[in-house]
């Protein structure tokens, strides 16, 4: 069982950025972003393999940025550019495979999820 602890949410104005990290247990291939807000399906953010590929969610590339770190088995989550429309529970997932995808339905493990709040 990998258990997987989100932390870095926070309340920010437009504009402006944040950091999210997840440490796991342990390491799995594959791992991700998603996000939900209130009354939404839940939304994969960006997705990143055990070798190191991304993928993104439409929209995203360019201000969000997948990364890990093998040693600490921690991923990150730069987010720039804050919009309200990123106003969302983020969560970080994994999954034994190793190819990036933004489908929920193919993560084994999940979060808590971190709160981001973008305020106009």
């Amino acid at each position: 069982q990998v258990q997987l602890t989100e932390s870095g949410g926070g309340s920010v104005q437009t504009g402006e950025s944040l950091r999210l990290s997840c440490v796991a247990s342990q390491f799995t291939d594959g791992m991700a972003w998603f996000r939900q807000a209130p009354g939404k399906e839940r939304e994969g953010v960006a997705s990143i393999s055990g070798n190191g590929f991304t993928d993104y969610g439409d929209s995203l590339t360019g201000r969000f940025t997948i990364s890990r770190d093998y040693a600490k088995n921690t991923l990150y989550l730069e987010m720039n550019s804050l919009r309200p429309e990123d106003t969302a529970m983020y969560f970080c997932a994994a999954r034994h495979g190793a190819a990036c995808s933004l489908d929920p339905a193919y993560f084994n493990y999940w979060g808590q999820g971190t709160q981001v709040t973008v305020s106009s």
